[in-house]
């Protein structure tokens, strides 16, 4: 469509704009609606976008894992479900865990994010409609202020709004991702404070019977170097065994209530309105499905993060690379002076000192980066369920011969305190095999709560009850 264009030194020009730098049309009223409609007709046949079209890399993806020989887990295809810590029978902790995505002000903040870089996305789109504003207008061919409504609209000719859209949206994308990650990374790690404060308790109850024991003794003895039996040597040791079972039970009384603390604080909760009663340890190491090892790069939420990463770092190539290429901005007002008036602005870089070109060299090395992140997240988490396999397997391994020696520990106290009761042994004879017995359940105890936190690592490894297609849905992110 010929155009009348505003020529050098005041001469009137009609015919073809042929872009440079800058040409700015400016129309008479009556070509204003064929304009417009021709601008709505290039947009919407404008369909080219330049840049790559994302297709995710492949990445190093073993046939089995390598430790997994050494399970007795359930079948391959066996998923962990999406409430993971069900899995260990305690209804505390379910309770507990339950309200870690709710309350958790560390999960608030990444939710927050996740609500910015959706907005983020509006903005994008906002880019892709016509912008109407009130206010002053050039109008005429003498550009005249004047007053009234302007219309202003880019023509996505390369699919630049598109890509950046294409983008913010991978990045919301990967920020759900983030918070599902940082999610399950709290859960666990209130699960593994709740298995030590458990543990905790029942280290107290032992102590507690330890710490008893041994004061009896030292009263004992204190009787007997008064009436002469004892040496002063003999209520030294005593007192020194009396203090050292004291100690000990002021320390894991300390560190129960630390732990307590700390759970508070992951449930958004100050540490003097909560309080966890003791209880049992009633927790049992269970066995954990690992699924094959493709499956790893959809079930784990920083793998799909990293993903989406990439994605958006493709996107963004072609948001560089449309700047290089012309651009159309049409504007069209209504002035109360002069009346309706439009112009079409068609810009096109011809030299810019290498800026454009820098910014396109840029976004490509900013693909490869995240390529090489993504690649070497799925190293890591392949890494990861390797490790959690063999601590398992291993640690199983060594809790049968761990709970023999608790046992045989437990059934010679019993021996020597009957054998006491009878007048065979002495009361030294029995603290001796209480700290024994003491020492032994303690370490089988230990034992146990290292297995529940290699479970508690593995099920993390394998991306726990995570499921993409629910953060993917963006009215519902997670």
């Amino acid at each position: 469509m010929d155009a009348e264009f505003q020529g050098p030194r005041g001469r009137r020009l009609v015919g073809r704009p042929q872009w440079s730098a800058e040409v700015s049309a400016r129309l008479p009223a009556n070509a204003l609606r064929a304009l417009l409609v021709a601008g709505a007709v290039m947009a919407v046949a404008a369909c080219t976008e330049v840049g790559p079209n994302y297709v995710r890399p492949a990445a190093p993806v073993p046939a089995a894992f390598k430790e997994a020989s050494a399970q007795k887990a359930p079948h391959a295809e066996s998923v962990i479900a999406g409430k993971w810590w069900e899995i260990y029978g305690d209804p505390t902790l379910n309770a507990l865990v339950s309200q870690v995505a709710v309350s958790n002000q560390s999960l608030a903040a990444a939710a927050a994010r996740v609500r910015q870089a959706q907005a983020l996305i509006e903005v994008a789109q906002g880019a892709s409609v016509p912008s109407v504003t009130a206010g002053t207008l050039k109008s005429g061919r003498k550009n005249e202020n004047d007053i009234g409504i302007g219309v202003s609209w880019e023509l996505d000719l390369w699919g630049r709004i598109r890509r950046d859209v294409e983008s913010h949206r991978a990045i919301a994308e990967a920020s759900r991702d983030d918070l599902a990650a940082a999610t399950l990374s709290m859960q666990a790690q209130l699960v593994q404070s709740y298995f030590a404060l458990r543990q905790d308790d029942a280290v107290i109850d032992l102590l507690q019977q330890s710490a008893d024991a041994n004061e009896q003794w030292h009263r004992m003895v204190g009787n007997q170097y008064a009436q002469g039996q004892a040496s002063s040597a003999n209520v030294a040791d005593a007192t020194m065994k009396a203090s050292a079972a004291q100690l000990q039970l002021a320390d894991t009384k300390a560190a129960r209530a630390q732990l307590e603390h700390a759970i508070a604080v992951m449930l958004g909760k100050a540490p003097a309105d909560f309080a966890i009663a003791p209880a049992a340890f009633i927790a049992n190491v269970p066995d954990v499905p690992t699924g094959v090892p493709a499956s790893l790069l959809e079930r784990r939420p920083d793998v799909a993060a990293s993903e989406r990463r990439m994605a958006a770092a493709s996107a963004r190539i072609g948001v560089a690379k449309a700047e290089t290429l012309p651009s159309i901005n049409l504007a069209a007002g209504i002035g109360i002076l002069k009346g309706p008036t439009g112009t079409a602005d068609i810009r096109a870089p011809l030299f810019t000192g290498g800026r454009l070109t820098g910014q396109v060299t840029n976004a490509d090395e900013a693909f490869n980066e995240a390529v090489a992140n993504y690649r070497q997240t799925v190293l890591d988490a392949f890494r990861e369920v390797e490790d959690g396999l063999v601590v398992t397997s291993t640690l199983a391994a060594h809790a049968e011969l761990q709970a023999r020696a608790a046992k045989a520990a437990t059934e010679s106290d019993r021996v020597t305190r009957n054998q006491y009761k009878q007048g065979v042994a002495d009361y030294p004879a029995v603290v001796e095999s209480a700290n024994a017995a003491l020492d032994g359940v303690r370490g089988d105890m230990q034992l146990r709560l290292r297995r529940l936190d290699a479970s508690v690592n593995l099920i993390m490894a394998l991306g726990g009850g995570w499921e993409p297609a629910s953060v993917r849905d963006p009215k519902s992110p997670r």
